[in-house]
């Protein structure tokens, strides 16, 4: 995002984004309808118009809300200076260092899997991998996104530019 917005116009690039959904779900209903409807006028007596266009109007709705929910509550965004997760905003510089992965294997969990997730949830959202994080007041939480590795390596990148200077 460039240009001058209600963010100012110096915004910083954006390193990593997952928006949580996209809008072009919300016709995959009406789609489905329309083809029905495509169907039934190719080989019956009786076409459902009404009932196909309610379904369609219907199932627009329920999934348009489905993902106005999801671009607010599990989108993820890294910019230089901020790491937003759902609602919720962590200033890149309170971020002291990136905690490694967690085994699979292990016999016990890693500190940091037992900490709060960032975002207004109160978990890692579904279908997302959480990435612990060790602020600077040494408190740890769990970031979290689909591309787990995508967004580990940004971080990485963002909290310690020249490798080996972290804490």
């Amino acid at each position: 995002m460039s240009g001058s917005d209600a963010n100012g116009p110096s915004d910083p690039a954006v390193l990593f984004e997952e928006v949580g959904a996209r809008w072009r779900t919300v016709a995959y209903g009406p789609v489905f309808c329309v083809v029905a409807l495509v169907i039934e006028l190719l080989t019956g007596p009786v076409v459902h118009w009404f009932a196909l266009t309610l379904f369609a109007a219907i199932l627009a709705g329920i999934v348009a809300v489905q993902v106005t929910a999801a671009r607010r509550h599990v989108s993820v965004q890294l910019t230089g200076t901020t790491l937003r997760e759902g609602a919720e905003e962590v200033p890149v510089s309170e971020i002291a260092a990136v905690l490694p992965e967690a085994d699979p294997y292990a016999d016990e969990p890693q500190e940091w899997e037992s900490a709060r997730s960032l975002g207004e949830l109160s978990g890692v959202p579904r279908r997302r991998h959480a990435i612990g994080l060790r602020l600077h007041d040494g408190s740890l939480v769990q970031a979290w996104a689909r591309d787990d590795a995508g967004l580990r390596a940004a971080l990485t990148a963002a909290v310690d530019p020249v490798p080996g200077t972290s804490a």
